[in-house]
């Protein structure tokens, strides 16, 4: 039913400001819309829209994560731009922070202002 409809992402901020520098000059999203009830931004064809409330409750998973075609360039261009890469007790990362998983694919997570997890991952193509 919904297979040829559109998917839209959300996340929660309680700072729209911090939220807006962080997905904007941060991670480099085209800001589209900022309605005051959520910020809107361009994500490669996909809405990410970014709710304004009171108080963020983050999950301890990942909210949104991004598929690249190049795990290592990403995750040091992120973080040369201030973004921190998340540990993750019981996987092995390499110095960047990134998980290299049997099947060949990379993962490394982090957070945004408000607490959401993010991730970035490389996915080998079958």
């Amino acid at each position: 039913m919904l297979k040829e409809s559109t998917l839209a992402g959300f996340v929660a901020t309680a700072d729209a400001a911090r939220a807006r520098v962080f997905y904007e000059e941060t991670l480099g999203l085209e800001l589209r819309e900022d309605n005051g009830y959520s910020l809107v931004f361009e994500a490669n064809g996909t809405s990410l829209r970014v709710q304004r409330v009171q108080a963020v409750a983050p999950h301890a998973y990942t909210a949104l994560g991004w598929e690249v075609d190049d795990a290592v360039a990403t995750v040091r261009a992120l973080a040369a731009r201030g973004v921190a890469f998340l540990r993750v007790a019981g996987l092995p990362q390499d110095d960047d922070g990134i998980w290299h998983i049997p099947d060949g694919s990379m993962v490394a997570w982090f957070h945004d202002p408000d607490g959401n997890t993010l991730s970035v991952a490389q996915i080998p193509r079958r």
